[in-house]
């Protein structure tokens, strides 16, 4: 098996446990309603607010693993059609479906069974119509070329093992003008290979989160244009202390080399009005 399959097994294992807990009403890994386990906050603690809470059925709040709200930030406009990567429980895909409203449509694509389950459970929850889940996976999605007008992801695209797979082929799904609206983890500056390995399994980042340089670069070879980083959330060393201390770090030590290093950003891009794949 080739390491970015190593890295998809452990990323539906891992989705696949979280779904499972959700369904049991055990509560989400890392949710942010009540009653959700705060396994990885500060991650995905706060991500919503109150409004955005009472919009969606409690499990797919609970389900929530991202480290974002790229619906929030998005600025979707009704009537246009929207693709998640990496839905998990639908929390985005349903926000984005009541931004859209009837004459819209919010697609959501995951490559695990039991998430796509629980996402369709949320959806006739919702009671919205203007929903679709699809199975697949974000480097190989299942639409033509040109039929959505704004891609999101919430903290996914971070785990994959082929991001220069993916870029293209949210470049192929978007309309010509589409755009790009994604929240993910990133990384400024240089960090030490150990520490940073460390930062990673805490916001579970499995594949390697990348450099905003990295990601720029990765959009423009893709095809994007206006890329634009936007630092969301900031991650220090004592947001991760307990995590790095049951590892075996000094956490002292470490300090200067992870405070502000690692934080959530919102990144945007655009597919040129013109835009066939580079």
């Amino acid at each position: 098996m080739s390491a970015p399959d190593d890295v998809k097994e452990v990323v539906r294992e891992k989705y696949s446990q979280a779904a499972l807990r959700v369904t049991a009403r055990q509560g989400g890994c890392c949710g942010s309603a009540p009653g959700a386990l705060d396994c990885c906050d500060p991650i995905t603690a706060d991500l919503y607010d109150a409004g955005q809470v009472g919009e969606v059925p409690d499990a797919a709040m609970q389900a929530s693993l991202g480290c974002g709200n790229p619906t929030a930030l998005a600025e979707l406009k009704p009537g246009e059609v929207v693709l998640d990567l990496g839905s998990g429980g639908g929390i985005d895909v349903l926000l984005s479906a009541r931004r859209v409203g009837p004459t819209g449509k919010a697609y959501g694509l995951d490559m695990t069974d039991e998430m796509l389950a629980l996402a369709n459970e949320n959806r006739r929850k919702s009671g919205l119509a203007n929903v679709e889940f699809l199975k697949g996976e974000i480097e190989r999605i299942p639409l033509p070329d040109n039929t959505v007008d704004v891609i999101i992801s919430n903290c996914v695209i971070n785990l994959s093992g082929d991001k220069d797979r993916v870029l293209r082929e949210a470049y192929r799904v978007l309309k010509p003008g589409g755009r790009f609206a994604v929240s993910d983890v990133v990384v400024r500056g240089e960090v030490p290979a150990a520490i940073r390995k460390s930062m990673e399994l805490w916001v579970g980042c499995i594949a390697g989160a990348l450099s905003e340089a990295d990601y720029r670069s990765k959009l423009a070879t893709a095809g994007f244009t206006g890329i634009d980083v936007e630092v969301t959330r900031i991650y220090g060393v004592d947001d991760a202390r307990e995590f790095l201390a049951a590892e075996g770090s000094d956490v002292d030590a470490v300090a200067k080399e992870v405070d502000g290093k690692f934080v959530s950003a919102f990144i945007r891009a655009n597919k040129p009005t013109g835009g066939a794949a580079p």
